[in-house]
């Protein structure tokens, strides 16, 4: 069986790509959780990470031994591995496409991944309001967000390519996704939808249901329950609380 080494569900938005992508579209793993205590270099959590991925980060994929670590390296291969689960669109336009946004969102959007780290158990509405109004950045990011969506979200099915993974337990899984079926784009964009959420940041009503789609999903509602059920305070990854 497949094994994906994790951090910690609250705050790890790299470990959340693969894990929900895996869950949704009904791929069997066991999943190990290392837990963050901090990234310095002699760092358990550096340790254990180290000992099966040289660069000492999560999230890892084993497959039998055969070790794959970055998420886009991930998702590609889950998608050669798994060809029947359709991860990445069919068509080469729609493929391609799917792959230069997840590029996207993989390098890019710095200002809003450093002013909004993903931490899904607090409620940082007031935060993000003064995040909004003081770093133009992350309103820059966060128009870059809502075009990219918009754009792909209004296309026929038929441009996007509407056939995605077999979700048997997902019954939006016809359409309403950047690529028509929830894929591998909507989960690298999966944590985006959770700092959109919690930092309560000014999107339109169009964004906002499509965040409330990929939220309502059962692999990222588990994700969720999940990292609620941590009760794992980690103070180095707190920017704007000093306890829960």
């Amino acid at each position: 069986m497949l094994k994906l080494y994790i951090g910690n569900k609250n705050y790890s938005s790299w470990s959340m790509r693969p894990w929900v992508l895996l869950r949704q579209a009904g791929i069997p793993f066991e999943e190990v959780k290392i837990r963050f205590d901090s990234f310095d270099a002699d760092s358990e959590f550096r340790k254990k990470a180290g000992s099966v991925n040289p660069a000492g980060k999560v999230p890892v994929l084993d497959d039998n031994g055969l070790i794959v670590w970055d998420t886009l390296a991930i998702s590609e291969y889950l998608a050669e591995r798994f060809p029947e689960k359709n991860l990445w669109p069919q068509s080469v336009q729609a493929r391609a496409r799917a792959r230069s946004v997840c590029a996207e969102m993989h390098s890019g959007f710095g200002a809003l991944r450093a002013a909004c780290p993903m931490n899904i158990e607090a409620d940082l509405t007031g935060t993000g309001q003064l995040i909004w109004r003081d770093k133009p950045a992350v309103r820059s990011d966060v128009a870059r967000l809502i075009a990219m969506w918009r754009e792909l979200l209004a296309e026929p099915l038929d441009s996007r390519d509407a056939t995605g993974p077999l979700q048997p337990d997902n019954a939006d899984a016809g359409g309403g996704f950047l690529f028509g079926s929830f894929g591998i784009a909507d989960a690298f964009f999966a944590p985006v939808c959770m700092r959109l959420k919690n930092y309560s940041l000014p999107v339109p009503a169009d964004i906002t249901a499509y965040v409330q789609r990929v939220s309502a999903l059962p692999g990222v509602q588990d994700w969720i329950n999940g990292a609620l059920a941590e009760n794992d305070f980690r103070e180095f990854e707190e920017l704007y609380r000093m306890k829960r």
